[in-house]
């Protein structure tokens, strides 16, 4: 049986699950991004029959906050591997790591700061030296006095090793030593407990699940989608991409399940509360997919093969999920041969009931 679960979608958070249990008794269960805090992702995990213990890996699609926001504390908690591209991983880590800017002024003041100290340790040393070199000189005189002066006794004379340790020493031997928690290098925000690198365009195998990545148009580091194949069913899932190149399209076919972009409505972006910029990266060719461009896709290139069809990502200040379902289901009544397909939206404050082959 294969099971696919949406545990959420949307800017606040993606993550889905893809599970496998073969006819020979395996089972495979993937974690596909961590957008939500990791006891957020137990508690919906849970609330649709899935044990968080179970988990073999966590794949990401890529960098953004809403993809691998509880990524870190959950691998490690589950202790299981993280699959990345490299540069994805490269991104990952500059995002997560404690970064201070500062002025040249406060750096000029550092160096400062720096030197003096340097020079201040340098002048101890020397003064520390010499009046080592002036204890040495008054403690050999002070010996030479001593020898002309008294002559050794044999009775008193003993073997050094065969002397006691001082019951001082030991107890400082067994002294625990205090920390400083000055000195204890901190904990990396960046730590997993495994990590595994794919490429995209090559397939690769998680237990019984196949995975093949494949490059998507999205502003990130090297963002991909994925068409994962367990027990003869291809389930793809292909959110935040820009446009649908032609090599989307490709791994798009003759699958049973799509899970596709339908990000937002373009009027409702148009007059919405973002900022020009982001619209214009919402809008750009390495954006989000829209309504509009999702049902054309559906509408003229889609072979209609899936069973399945789920509706992703969409924008809670720029799309309606009405809206979102209206323009597929018109690109869908087109063609009486789609008629068949199941159509679903994601949800960002809940998880979707669990699509089984």
């Amino acid at each position: 049986m294969v099971r696919f679960t949406v545990l959420a979608s949307g800017s606040k958070g993606n993550s889905s699950i893809v599970s496998c249990l073969s006819a020979t008794g395996g089972q495979t269960r993937i974690l596909v991004d961590a957008g939500l805090s990791c006891r957020e992702l137990f508690r919906r995990m849970k609330q649709v029959g899935e044990d968080p213990s179970t988990l073999d890996a966590i794949l990401i699609t890529h960098e953004h906050q809403d993809h691998i926001n509880g990524l870190a504390v959950t691998a490690r908690k589950l202790g299981i591997p993280v699959y990345f591209t490299e540069a994805t991983h490269r991104a990952w880590v500059r995002q997560v790591t404690p970064r201070k800017r500062i002025t040249y002024a406060e750096w000029a003041q550092q160096y400062r700061e720096a030197k003096d100290r340097q020079q201040a340790e340098q002048e101890a040393i020397a003064s520390h030296k010499e009046s080592s070199e002036l204890e040495e000189l008054a403690a050999e005189a002070a010996a030479d006095t001593i020898r002309c002066n008294f002559a050794p006794d044999p009775a008193d004379e003993r073997d050094p090793e065969s002397e006691p340790e001082p019951e001082f020493a030991a107890d400082q031997a067994s002294a625990p030593v205090a920390s400083d928690p000055a000195t204890e290098p901190a904990k990396d925000p960046a730590r997993l407990p495994s990590v595994e690198y794919f490429r995209p365009g090559e397939s690769f195998a998680i237990g019984d699940i196949a995975v093949s990545p494949f490059t998507i148009p999205h502003d990130a580091a090297d963002p991909v989608g994925f068409v994962f194949t367990a027990e003869g069913t291809r389930l793809a899932v292909a959110t935040d991409l820009g446009y649908m190149p032609p090599n989307v399209q490709a791994q798009l076919r003759r699958c049973d399940l799509i899970m596709l972009e339908s990000n937002h409505d373009l009027e409702m972006l148009r007059d919405g509360p973002y900022p020009w910029s982001v619209k214009q990266r919402v809008l750009s060719r390495v954006g989000h997919l829209s309504n509009d461009a999702a049902a054309s896709f559906l509408e003229e290139i889609y072979d209609g093969s899936a069973t399945y069809l789920i509706l992703a990502h969409l924008s809670e200040s720029n799309n309606h999920p009405e809206l979102a379902r209206i323009a597929a289901e018109r690109a869908l009544t087109c063609k009486p041969s789609l008629l068949a397909n199941r159509l679903f939206l994601a949800s960002q404050h809940e998880p979707m009931a669990p699509v089984c082959f």
